[in-house]
């Protein structure tokens, strides 16, 4: 195990969209959540957000953190939150 963890800790990170539609994502580390709307994934360098429409995986790579996504592209952001439930606020701890 020790040598996935190294593997995936050295990994550079980088996000490639060509056309809005076909994305290609490295340093993954894990995907935590996704659907046709919102994929949620750990990175090299924070936690990514993506949404659009008609998301969906063309390729996963686990040992090497390779994620290919095809799909309507609307947004892409970055986060340091080490957990989505965080994000998720107030609502999240009223009805745990």
């Amino acid at each position: 195990m020790d040598k996935i963890d190294s593997v995936i800790t050295s990994l550079n990170h980088s996000v490639t969209v060509n056309e809005r539609k076909n994305i290609i994502i490295t340093g993954v580390k894990k995907i935590e959540s996704f659907d046709e709307e919102e994929f949620y994934m750990i990175t090299s360098m924070g936690n990514l957000t993506l949404k659009g429409q008609s998301l969906e995986i063309i390729k996963l790579d686990t040992y090497q953190g390779n994620v290919s996504i095809k799909g309507k592209l609307d947004s892409l952001s970055y986060s340091q939150n080490e957990n989505k439930e965080k994000e998720k606020g107030i609502f999240n701890k009223l009805f745990k």
